[in-house]
């Protein structure tokens, strides 16, 4: 699958930032603009694996509680259990399978 993004490059006096408008927690920086747009390639990568969890989760009857500052909160009213996705970028493995446990939900 591939996606079309628009990164934001800007000069900072400590080097450079870049960011993805279009996915939050994707925002990097680096002391060179070669370095910046590296990070920022694995902030994507797993800004999108957040996005792929969000939808297993809706598609297995999970629903959008709120949005904090920090977490997402997905409810599954089948069993009324809750749980919350850190909004930031990273969401490994193990935490999929935590979070997907704590909603009852099978695994993606």
């Amino acid at each position: 699958m591939q996606f079309e993004f628009t990164a934001v490059f800007e000069k900072v006096p400590e080097g450079y930032i870049a960011f993805v408008e279009e996915l939050p927690g994707a925002n990097t920086q680096g002391e060179t603009i070669e370095e910046a747009r590296e990070n920022l390639k694995e902030a994507i990568q797993l800004s999108v694996k957040r996005r792929e969890l969000i939808r297993h989760l809706e598609r297995t009857g999970c629903e959008l509680l709120r949005e904090g500052g920090r977490h997402t909160v997905f409810v599954n009213r089948a069993t009324g259990k809750a749980s919350v996705i850190p909004r930031h970028r990273e969401i490994n493995d193990f935490l999929a399978r935590k979070i997907c446990r704590d909603l009852e939900v099978p695994t993606p």
